[in-house]
């Protein structure tokens, strides 16, 4: 299993969210180059990067911030927020992105992502925002009906290969992640699924890790010093 160690950017800024409320947000006095180093120095081989700002406006407005990331270390970078057309996939990849990530786009535009999954099919993945098993876009400011479960075999059968499936509820609170949901999830046939929100525990990692997770990501576990990321990675790897 792959340990992803997160960069959420907002102003340029590294910060941690609660739940995924925007006005409550905990900055770390780090650049996103220097957590991009300290990462890797903790034997991180992939970084999940995410621009907040972009998140909400549907632009890159981090991406001198994203670049500085990708430029830092010699680390896989996936990158998500505000990605909703294929120009801005294309700056991303050719940028040294190694995957990039499709929220809100695939809600709204399901062609769009499927047309995207079908001419970038190792470059795509598609974050998965639930709340209640109800998906939520827009930088997980409005939630909608669609069930989140049925939303990701409906993405498998179009030949998407990732997903990022956070649980909203659960993300930034270092209460423990939704195993049972990822029980269930890892039993779509042809869907890598890379587990967001919560973890808490080497111990919720080694679950995850058997159950057929394919990624866990980290963020405020790692940065409140709750799990040491070295130790993570080598969990991930036993």
């Amino acid at each position: 299993m792959i340990i992803f160690p997160a960069i959420d950017i907002l102003g340029g800024k590294v910060v941690r969210l609660f739940k995924g409320d925007y006005e409550e947000v905990k900055s770390y006095p780090v650049t996103c180059a220097e957590a991009a180093l300290s990462f890797r120095a903790q034997c991180a081989s992939h970084i999940h990067a995410v621009d907040l700002d972009g998140a909400k406006s549907g632009n890159a407005d981090n991406a001198k911030a994203v670049k500085s990331i990708i430029s830092a270390t010699d680390a896989f970078v996936e990158i998500g927020g505000g990605i909703r057309c294929e120009k801005q996939i294309c700056d991303y990849l050719e940028g040294g992105a190694g995957r990039v990530i499709l929220g809100t786009a695939a809600v709204y535009d399901f062609g769009f992502v499927k047309d995207m999954a079908k001419k970038y099919p190792a470059k795509i993945t598609v974050g998965v925002d639930a709340f209640d098993e109800r998906v939520a876009v827009s930088g997980w400011r409005e939630v909608t009906d669609i069930n989140s479960i049925e939303f990701c075999n409906r993405l498998a059968d179009v030949g998407v290969r990732n997903v990022i499936y956070t649980d909203i509820s659960r993300d930034g609170t270092l209460t423990g992640t939704n195993l049972e949901v990822y029980e269930r999830l890892v039993k779509i046939d042809g869907l890598k699924i890379t587990a967001s929100g919560g973890i808490a525990s080497l111990k919720e990692i080694k679950i995850l890790k058997d159950i057929g997770v394919y990624a866990a990501i980290l963020g405020k576990a790692i940065y409140e010093g709750k799990i040491s990321l070295s130790a993570a990675v080598a969990a991930a790897e036993e």
